[in-house]
């Protein structure tokens, strides 16, 4: 991966391989599997982004993660 002068993440190009039938339709592709690991991360990224403004969007209060996991801790005792 490459850093962009704005700060944000750029991936460098994916070298993919498509599998085809005999009249050339594609089927499937193969990525080399560095390629495809840069993927799964971009794609966890990417979720905690939409998680994360999923949740400020909803209105509900703010806690800190330490407090979460006190509730959460106080719930699975009580």
């Amino acid at each position: 991966m490459q850093v962009a002068r704005s700060g944000e993440t750029v991936m460098s190009p994916i070298k993919e391989r498509y599998i085809v039938d005999e009249k050339g339709h594609r089927l499937g592709v193969l990525l080399d599997i560095a390629d495809y690991e840069r993927l799964l991360e971009a794609l966890e990224e990417l979720e905690a982004i939409r998680a994360y403004d999923r949740a400020k969007a909803s209105g509900d209060e703010i806690i800190s993660f330490e407090q979460a996991v006190t509730e959460i801790e106080r719930e699975r005792a009580g």
